[in-house]
Protein backbone atom coordinates (compact mmCIF):
# COMPACT_ATOMS: atom_id res chain seq x y z
CA UNK A 1 0.00 0.00 0.00
CA UNK A 2 1.51 3.54 -0.68
CA UNK A 3 0.26 7.06 -0.84
CA UNK A 4 0.38 9.14 -3.47
CA UNK A 5 0.65 13.39 -3.96
CA UNK A 6 1.74 15.72 -5.97
CA UNK A 7 4.76 17.72 -4.03
CA UNK A 8 4.79 21.32 -4.31
CA UNK A 9 8.62 21.29 -5.20
CA UNK A 10 7.83 19.49 -8.40
CA UNK A 11 4.85 21.61 -9.83
CA UNK A 12 6.70 24.74 -10.81
CA UNK A 13 5.62 25.48 -14.58
CA UNK A 14 4.46 22.18 -14.80
CA UNK A 15 0.97 21.55 -15.84
CA UNK A 16 0.68 18.27 -15.32
CA UNK A 17 2.50 15.36 -13.07
CA UNK A 18 2.33 11.92 -13.85
CA UNK A 19 3.33 9.16 -10.35
CA UNK A 20 6.45 7.66 -10.90
CA UNK A 21 4.83 3.84 -11.02
CA UNK A 22 1.23 2.72 -11.77
CA UNK A 23 -1.42 2.56 -8.97
CA UNK A 24 -3.08 -0.50 -7.56
CA UNK A 25 -5.29 -1.87 -5.64
CA UNK A 26 -5.10 -0.48 -1.67
CA UNK A 27 -3.45 2.42 -2.59
CA UNK A 28 -3.95 5.55 -1.46
CA UNK A 29 -4.46 9.57 -3.71
CA UNK A 30 -4.33 12.80 -2.29
CA UNK A 31 -5.56 15.52 -4.19
CA UNK A 32 -4.91 19.34 -3.14
CA UNK A 33 -7.40 22.10 -3.44
CA UNK A 34 -6.06 23.09 -7.21
CA UNK A 35 -5.47 20.01 -8.24
CA UNK A 36 -7.07 16.82 -10.38
CA UNK A 37 -6.19 13.17 -10.22
CA UNK A 38 -7.07 11.45 -13.59
CA UNK A 39 -6.67 7.42 -13.59
CA UNK A 40 -5.74 5.97 -16.97
CA UNK A 41 -5.44 2.61 -18.74
CA UNK A 42 -4.15 1.98 -22.24
CA UNK A 43 -4.48 5.59 -23.35
CA UNK A 44 -7.66 6.03 -21.81
CA UNK A 45 -9.13 7.92 -19.06
CA UNK A 46 -11.00 5.67 -16.18
CA UNK A 47 -12.15 8.10 -13.80
CA UNK A 48 -10.77 11.46 -12.27
CA UNK A 49 -10.91 13.00 -8.83
CA UNK A 50 -11.27 16.71 -8.85
CA UNK A 51 -12.32 17.63 -5.40
CA UNK A 52 -9.41 17.60 -2.54
CA UNK A 53 -9.14 15.02 -0.10
CA UNK A 54 -7.47 11.46 0.39
CA UNK A 55 -8.86 8.63 -1.29
CA UNK A 56 -8.29 5.14 -1.13
CA UNK A 57 -8.95 2.27 -3.90
CA UNK A 58 -11.21 0.44 -1.28
CA UNK A 59 -13.67 3.04 -0.33
CA UNK A 60 -16.70 1.86 -2.87
CA UNK A 61 -18.91 4.99 -1.33
CA UNK A 62 -17.19 7.30 -3.41
CA UNK A 63 -18.78 7.26 -6.82
CA UNK A 64 -15.53 8.14 -8.65
CA UNK A 65 -13.98 5.55 -6.36
CA UNK A 66 -16.28 3.16 -7.23
CA UNK A 67 -16.44 3.25 -11.37
CA UNK A 68 -12.33 2.79 -10.55
CA UNK A 69 -12.20 0.11 -8.18
CA UNK A 70 -14.79 -1.18 -10.99
CA UNK A 71 -12.56 -1.37 -14.08
CA UNK A 72 -9.50 -2.69 -11.82
CA UNK A 73 -12.43 -6.06 -11.83
CA UNK A 74 -9.85 -6.35 -15.45
CA UNK A 75 -7.47 -8.34 -16.54
CA UNK A 76 -4.68 -5.43 -15.64
CA UNK A 77 -5.10 -4.83 -11.95
CA UNK A 78 -3.23 -1.16 -12.20
CA UNK A 79 -3.52 2.18 -13.81
CA UNK A 80 -1.27 5.45 -14.74
CA UNK A 81 -1.83 8.59 -12.63
CA UNK A 82 -1.41 12.24 -13.90
CA UNK A 83 -1.91 15.43 -11.72
CA UNK A 84 -3.40 18.31 -13.92
CA UNK A 85 -3.00 21.78 -11.86
CA UNK A 86 -7.22 23.26 -12.32
CA UNK A 87 -6.30 26.86 -11.66
CA UNK A 88 -5.82 29.24 -14.77
CA UNK A 89 -3.29 30.43 -16.75
CA UNK A 90 -2.42 33.47 -18.51
CA UNK A 91 -0.50 33.79 -21.58
CA UNK A 92 0.05 36.37 -24.76
CA UNK A 93 -0.38 35.59 -28.51
CA UNK A 94 0.84 37.66 -31.60
CA UNK A 95 0.44 37.26 -35.39
CA UNK A 96 3.41 35.91 -37.09
CA UNK A 97 1.78 36.32 -40.50
CA UNK A 98 -0.27 39.39 -41.38
CA UNK A 99 -3.36 38.87 -41.63
CA UNK A 100 -5.18 40.49 -44.92
CA UNK A 101 -8.08 42.78 -44.24
CA UNK A 102 -10.08 43.50 -47.49
CA UNK A 103 -11.54 47.46 -46.75
CA UNK A 104 -13.93 49.50 -49.07
CA UNK A 105 -11.69 52.47 -48.76
CA UNK A 106 -8.02 50.80 -48.17
CA UNK A 107 -8.47 47.81 -50.06
CA UNK A 108 -6.40 45.17 -49.01
CA UNK A 109 -4.52 45.99 -45.57
CA UNK A 110 -2.29 43.91 -43.72
CA UNK A 111 -3.29 43.48 -39.74
CA UNK A 112 -1.03 42.30 -36.72
CA UNK A 113 -2.49 41.93 -33.64
CA UNK A 114 -1.12 41.25 -30.37
CA UNK A 115 -2.81 40.29 -26.67
CA UNK A 116 -3.23 38.03 -23.72
CA UNK A 117 -5.28 35.28 -23.02
CA UNK A 118 -6.25 33.02 -19.85
CA UNK A 119 -7.09 29.31 -20.54
CA UNK A 120 -7.42 26.08 -18.10
CA UNK A 121 -8.08 22.72 -18.33
CA UNK A 122 -11.38 21.50 -18.89
CA UNK A 123 -11.62 18.10 -20.12
CA UNK A 124 -8.40 16.28 -18.34
CA UNK A 125 -8.97 12.97 -19.94
CA UNK A 126 -8.82 14.72 -23.39
CA UNK A 127 -6.13 17.17 -22.76
CA UNK A 128 -4.38 14.62 -21.58
CA UNK A 129 -4.47 12.47 -24.84
CA UNK A 130 -3.87 15.88 -26.97
CA UNK A 131 -0.97 17.36 -25.31
CA UNK A 132 0.79 14.98 -22.79
CA UNK A 133 0.20 11.77 -25.44
CA UNK A 134 0.56 13.13 -28.53
CA UNK A 135 2.22 16.72 -28.30
CA UNK A 136 4.59 15.37 -25.32
CA UNK A 137 3.60 18.95 -23.59
CA UNK A 138 3.36 19.09 -20.10
CA UNK A 139 4.76 22.71 -19.02
CA UNK A 140 3.06 25.72 -19.24
CA UNK A 141 5.95 27.32 -21.88
CA UNK A 142 5.45 24.49 -24.42
CA UNK A 143 1.60 24.19 -23.77
CA UNK A 144 1.50 28.11 -24.44
CA UNK A 145 3.19 27.37 -27.84
CA UNK A 146 0.36 25.84 -29.13
CA UNK A 147 -2.16 27.61 -28.07
CA UNK A 148 -0.94 30.98 -28.87
CA UNK A 149 -1.22 30.23 -32.52
CA UNK A 150 -4.78 28.61 -32.32
CA UNK A 151 -6.01 32.03 -30.37
CA UNK A 152 -4.38 34.01 -33.25
CA UNK A 153 -6.35 31.61 -35.72
CA UNK A 154 -9.66 32.26 -33.88
CA UNK A 155 -9.31 36.25 -33.65
CA UNK A 156 -8.84 36.17 -37.45
CA UNK A 157 -12.15 34.15 -37.95
CA UNK A 158 -13.65 36.38 -36.05
CA UNK A 159 -12.38 39.70 -37.89
CA UNK A 160 -13.68 37.67 -40.87
CA UNK A 161 -17.24 37.54 -39.39
CA UNK A 162 -17.13 41.07 -37.98
CA UNK A 163 -15.88 41.69 -41.66
CA UNK A 164 -19.52 40.48 -43.19
CA UNK A 165 -21.60 42.86 -40.46
CA UNK A 166 -19.72 45.67 -42.05
CA UNK A 167 -16.78 46.22 -39.97
CA UNK A 168 -14.34 48.71 -41.89
CA UNK A 169 -10.26 49.84 -41.01
CA UNK A 170 -11.54 52.58 -39.49
CA UNK A 171 -13.42 50.93 -37.17
CA UNK A 172 -11.23 48.61 -35.72
CA UNK A 173 -10.20 50.90 -32.65
CA UNK A 174 -14.00 51.31 -31.45
CA UNK A 175 -14.82 47.81 -31.80
CA UNK A 176 -11.57 45.75 -29.71
CA UNK A 177 -14.19 44.53 -27.03
CA UNK A 178 -16.94 43.53 -29.35
CA UNK A 179 -13.71 41.41 -30.99
CA UNK A 180 -13.01 39.80 -27.98
CA UNK A 181 -16.23 39.12 -27.03
CA UNK A 182 -16.77 37.27 -30.89
CA UNK A 183 -13.42 35.34 -30.22
CA UNK A 184 -14.35 34.14 -26.71
CA UNK A 185 -18.19 32.54 -28.50
CA UNK A 186 -15.73 31.04 -30.86
CA UNK A 187 -13.24 29.82 -28.78
CA UNK A 188 -15.88 27.31 -27.20
CA UNK A 189 -16.27 25.10 -29.77
CA UNK A 190 -12.54 25.14 -31.46
CA UNK A 191 -10.99 24.45 -28.22
CA UNK A 192 -12.99 21.38 -27.17
CA UNK A 193 -10.89 18.93 -29.25
CA UNK A 194 -7.98 19.88 -27.12
CA UNK A 195 -10.11 19.71 -23.61
CA UNK A 196 -9.04 23.27 -22.92
CA UNK A 197 -11.06 26.38 -22.26
CA UNK A 198 -9.89 30.07 -23.15
CA UNK A 199 -11.81 32.12 -20.45
CA UNK A 200 -10.80 35.36 -21.23
CA UNK A 201 -9.46 37.33 -23.64
CA UNK A 202 -7.84 40.79 -23.25
CA UNK A 203 -5.57 43.63 -24.22
CA UNK A 204 -6.42 42.96 -27.97
CA UNK A 205 -4.58 45.57 -30.21
CA UNK A 206 -4.26 45.65 -33.83
CA UNK A 207 -1.56 47.29 -35.62
CA UNK A 208 -2.61 48.89 -39.46
CA UNK A 209 0.39 49.20 -41.65
CA UNK A 210 1.71 53.30 -40.97
CA UNK A 211 0.36 54.72 -44.12
CA UNK A 212 -3.08 53.67 -43.25
CA UNK A 213 -2.69 54.52 -39.93
CA UNK A 214 -1.57 58.52 -41.24
CA UNK A 215 -4.94 57.99 -43.39
CA UNK A 216 -6.93 57.08 -40.72
CA UNK A 217 -5.80 59.21 -38.25
CA UNK A 218 -6.43 62.00 -40.77
CA UNK A 219 -10.00 61.21 -41.25
CA UNK A 220 -10.56 61.15 -38.04
CA UNK A 221 -9.46 65.11 -37.33
CA UNK A 222 -11.58 66.13 -40.85
CA UNK A 223 -14.33 64.80 -38.62
CA UNK A 224 -13.31 66.50 -35.21
CA UNK A 225 -12.29 69.73 -37.03
CA UNK A 226 -15.11 69.38 -39.57
CA UNK A 227 -12.98 70.34 -42.32
CA UNK A 228 -13.15 68.49 -46.01
CA UNK A 229 -10.36 66.41 -47.73
CA UNK A 230 -8.90 69.72 -49.14
CA UNK A 231 -9.00 71.83 -46.45
CA UNK A 232 -7.82 69.64 -44.00
CA UNK A 233 -4.63 69.43 -46.11
CA UNK A 234 -3.86 73.01 -46.60
CA UNK A 235 -3.44 73.20 -42.84
CA UNK A 236 -1.46 70.47 -42.84
CA UNK A 237 1.06 71.67 -45.30
CA UNK A 238 0.34 75.55 -43.72
CA UNK A 239 1.66 73.88 -40.20
CA UNK A 240 4.32 71.84 -41.97
CA UNK A 241 6.39 74.92 -43.57
CA UNK A 242 5.69 76.70 -40.48
CA UNK A 243 7.59 74.29 -38.76
CA UNK A 244 9.99 74.09 -41.55
CA UNK A 245 13.49 75.76 -40.05
CA UNK A 246 14.68 76.38 -43.93
CA UNK A 247 14.57 79.49 -45.41
CA UNK A 248 11.83 77.86 -47.32
CA UNK A 249 9.58 77.23 -44.95
CA UNK A 250 9.37 80.39 -43.85
CA UNK A 251 8.49 81.68 -47.19
CA UNK A 252 5.64 79.00 -47.28
CA UNK A 253 4.72 80.33 -43.85
CA UNK A 254 4.62 84.14 -44.94
CA UNK A 255 2.47 82.44 -47.72
CA UNK A 256 0.01 80.75 -45.75
CA UNK A 257 -0.47 83.85 -43.83
CA UNK A 258 -1.29 86.10 -47.05
CA UNK A 259 -3.54 83.39 -47.86
CA UNK A 260 -5.38 83.65 -44.37
CA UNK A 261 -5.10 87.80 -44.48
CA UNK A 262 -6.84 87.79 -48.10
CA UNK A 263 -9.60 85.41 -46.71
CA UNK A 264 -10.23 87.83 -43.45
CA UNK A 265 -10.26 90.58 -45.96
CA UNK A 266 -12.84 88.85 -47.96
CA UNK A 267 -14.70 88.15 -45.31
CA UNK A 268 -14.70 91.70 -43.53
CA UNK A 269 -15.97 93.06 -47.02
CA UNK A 270 -18.62 90.99 -47.17
CA UNK A 271 -19.83 91.73 -43.32
CA UNK A 272 -19.75 95.31 -44.40
CA UNK A 273 -22.33 95.06 -47.23
CA UNK A 274 -25.83 96.14 -46.58
CA UNK A 275 -27.62 93.00 -46.70
CA UNK A 276 -29.34 92.17 -49.71
CA UNK A 277 -32.81 90.61 -50.43
CA UNK A 278 -33.15 87.12 -50.52
CA UNK A 279 -33.67 86.72 -54.15
CA UNK A 280 -30.67 89.07 -55.17
CA UNK A 281 -28.48 87.05 -53.08
CA UNK A 282 -29.77 84.42 -55.09
CA UNK A 283 -28.91 85.29 -58.54
CA UNK A 284 -25.60 85.76 -60.10
CA UNK A 285 -23.31 88.67 -58.97
CA UNK A 286 -23.04 91.82 -61.07
CA UNK A 287 -19.58 91.79 -63.43
CA UNK A 288 -17.18 93.75 -61.99
CA UNK A 289 -16.27 96.74 -63.85
CA UNK A 290 -12.61 96.40 -65.67
CA UNK A 291 -9.46 98.31 -63.70
CA UNK A 292 -8.38 101.13 -65.81
CA UNK A 293 -5.34 101.91 -67.34
CA UNK A 294 -3.30 100.00 -70.28
CA UNK A 295 -2.81 95.95 -70.42
CA UNK A 296 0.49 94.78 -70.79
CA UNK A 297 0.83 92.54 -73.93
CA UNK A 298 3.23 90.37 -72.22
CA UNK A 299 1.31 89.63 -68.45
CA UNK A 300 -1.97 91.25 -69.38
CA UNK A 301 -1.93 93.13 -65.85
CA UNK A 302 -3.33 96.61 -66.54
CA UNK A 303 -1.11 99.57 -66.12
CA UNK A 304 -1.70 103.61 -65.58
CA UNK A 305 -2.24 105.69 -67.87
CA UNK A 306 1.62 106.84 -69.34
CA UNK A 307 2.85 103.65 -67.80
CA UNK A 308 6.61 102.93 -69.50
CA UNK A 309 7.09 99.88 -68.10
CA UNK A 310 5.15 97.34 -66.68
CA UNK A 311 4.60 96.98 -62.66
CA UNK A 312 4.19 93.19 -62.70
CA UNK A 313 6.75 92.12 -65.40
CA UNK A 314 8.68 95.12 -66.54
CA UNK A 315 7.89 94.64 -70.42
CA UNK A 316 8.28 98.21 -72.11
CA UNK A 317 4.75 99.28 -73.14
CA UNK A 318 5.56 102.01 -75.36
CA UNK A 319 7.33 99.47 -77.72
CA UNK A 320 10.04 100.05 -79.89
CA UNK A 321 11.06 103.09 -82.65
CA UNK A 322 10.72 102.35 -86.36
CA UNK A 323 14.02 102.18 -87.79
CA UNK A 324 12.80 103.87 -90.92
CA UNK A 325 10.36 107.19 -89.61
CA UNK A 326 11.21 106.98 -85.95
CA UNK A 327 7.55 106.80 -85.19
CA UNK A 328 6.90 104.88 -81.85
CA UNK A 329 5.24 100.77 -82.30
CA UNK A 330 3.43 99.11 -80.58
CA UNK A 331 5.15 96.10 -78.87
CA UNK A 332 4.36 92.79 -81.05
CA UNK A 333 3.88 94.43 -84.08
CA UNK A 334 6.07 93.28 -86.76
CA UNK A 335 5.57 96.26 -89.22
CA UNK A 336 5.46 100.32 -88.72
CA UNK A 337 1.96 100.85 -88.86
CA UNK A 338 3.22 104.42 -89.93
CA UNK A 339 5.58 103.70 -92.94
CA UNK A 340 5.30 99.84 -93.29
CA UNK A 341 8.36 99.19 -92.54
CA UNK A 342 9.53 95.42 -91.08
CA UNK A 343 10.54 95.94 -87.31
CA UNK A 344 13.69 94.39 -86.01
Amino acid sequence: MATFDWPETAKGLNVVWKVPRNIKMNDNVVVKEDEIALFMRDGKGISYLDRPGRYALTTLDIPAISALVNAFTGIKQDAEVYYIQKRPFDGKFGSKQAYQFKDADFGFVNLRLFGEYRWRVKDPSIFISRFVGTMGAITIPQIDERLKEQVVAVVFDGLGEMKKRGLAVVDLAANLLEIEQVTLEKAKPHFDPFGVEIVKLSGLTINLPEEVQKAVDARASMGILGTNYMQYQTGQAMRDAAQNPSGGGAAAAGVGVGAGMAMGWQMQSAMNQPPQPYAQQQGPPPAAAPPPGVPCPKCNTPNPPGTKFCGNCGNNLLGQACPSCKQPVAPGLKFCGNCGAKMP
